[in-house]
């Protein structure tokens, strides 16, 4: 260790510990940032109800398939339908087989920079992030973005891209409570909790805590859970090699312009607040995790089975498939409150997705291009592509051997896919990583 903070480096810290290092890390090879909190969004499924026989047996009369896991959004659909308009009220209580929001709101923006378009299957193959068109739909050469329009060779307006809207709205409307639509974030979070809702195809992981606590309608008395997670269903668009969905990873900067004693100060408490003692208690009381020995820690072991699937899910080696919004979003303050605004048109019905979709690309391109007339952010600032037709850049695309943009799919409803939920923890490793 060398620099100005290496008498006031705890010799333990083990940067190579925390599992969020790869997503803090810039193109250049340097660890910018240290991880404090981490959570992802995931599927969420009732778990007694997926696996009681006469739903099952009416499920499959129906559909061929079993009831299970869903592997794709199709699959994910049929389940939907099937729990709100074929079971429809489950001892006495009527259910519904989605929840989310749509009320205008700052926080409908979260719903779809969380990775929902590269759930879809916008984007092109890579990870943390997609390379060299992200799941905001924003392209990068190199170091710098080139445009979010399609006509700038981005994916926003793509065809996956409105392809997610489409079923985001499709699926509120049809299929999750009647007041739904009118929520924010925060007013429709504790709604599953509440035991009448079948499954949650975007739940963040941060909602655990507050998910086990006794005595709710989710909860067996034995302090085991009524439900489970699971990786998250993915779209039409998706292939191999995309991210799945989002992982929030908060973390700790050191300022240059802080003077240097305040900064030794800052960081030995920054480092207190992620060592491994504190780091395994906040994991048991917020359940967020940041450090792999956390994850493997024997008192985890022994929670598991009263967790849901969530340390299963941090144990496995789909856990790398959820990452943190990428380097293609050079000013995500600018450019993030551009989602909810546009987006709600959509949710309110003032705009078809394509429209919505349409005048969000317009509206990243034109803060990429302010970006780029100002200069402010150097060699790695935005210099915006020329426009061209969209064939354009669908043929480049398939020329380079890239994904995004994609032409439309002649059919957006493959054949449904599921999986037994107790075959897929079974098929994860169960040993801890070997130390280096």
């Amino acid at each position: 260790m060398a620099g100005e903070g290496k008498d006031v480096t705890d010799p333990y810290l083990d940067v190579n510990d925390f599992i969020g290092k790869s997503f803090t890390t810039w193109t250049d090879g340097k660890l910018y940032q240290l991880p404090d909190q981490q959570f992802a969004n995931l599927y969420w499924f009732r778990y007694d109800w997926f696996t009681n026989p006469d739903i099952k047996a009416k499920f499959k009369a129906k559909y061929g398939h079993d009831l299970g896991v869903p592997v794709n959004w199709s699959a994910y659909e049929d389940i939907a339908e099937f729990f709100t308009n074929d079971i429809k009220e489950i001892d006495g209580v009527r259910v519904y087989g989605h929840m989310d929001y749509g009320k205008k709101d700052p926080s409908l923006g979260w719903r779809f920079t969380d990775a929902w378009l590269s759930m879809a299957g916008n984007g092109d193959k890579g990870l943390p992030n997609g390379i060299p068109v992200d799941e905001w739909g924003i392209r990068m050469e190199g170091c710098r973005p080139t445009g979010s329009s399609v006509e700038r060779g981005g994916d926003t307006n793509g065809p996956a891209a409105v392809y997610s809207i489409e079923k985001y709205l499709d699926w509120l409307k049809k299929y999750a409570p009647p007041s739904a639509p009118g929520m924010t974030f925060g007013e429709a979070g504790p709604v599953p909790a509440q035991g009448n809702i079948a499954q949650q195809v975007f739940w963040y992981t941060a909602f655990t805590a507050d998910m086990v606590k006794p005595g709710l309608p989710v909860m067996n008395a034995d302090g085991t859970p009524k439900w489970r997670m699971a990786p998250s269903p993915h779209g039409a668009y998706w292939k191999e090699g995309m991210k799945l969905g989002y992982q929030d990873v908060g973390s700790l900067t050191l300022l240059k312009s802080t003077p240097v004693d305040h900064r030794k100060a800052i960081w030995l408490y920054q480092q207190f607040i992620v060592s491994k003692t504190v780091s395994l208690k906040k994991s048991h009381v917020g359940l967020t995790f940041i450090r792999e020995s956390d994850i493997w820690d024997k008192s985890f072991t022994d929670r598991a089975p009263k967790l849901g699937g969530l340390i299963e899910f941090y144990r496995s080696p789909a856990r790398v498939q959820w990452t943190p919004t990428g380097v293609n979003v050079p000013d995500y303050p600018k450019l993030a409150q551009l989602w909810w605004q546009n987006i709600g048109d959509a949710s309110s019905g003032a705009k078809t997705p394509q429209q919505a979709m349409d005048s969000l690309a317009a509206a990243q391109d034109a803060v990429l291009e302010r970006l780029e007339k100002s200069g402010v952010q150097g060699a790695c600032g935005p210099k915006m592509n020329k426009k061209e037709s969209a064939e354009f850049w669908y043929a480049k695309s398939e020329k380079d051997g890239n994904i995004a943009p994609q032409r439309k799919l002649a059919n957006e409803k493959p054949k449904p896919e599921t999986i037994d939920y107790d075959t897929l923890i079974k098929s994860w490793p169960a040993s801890p990583p070997k130390k280096n």
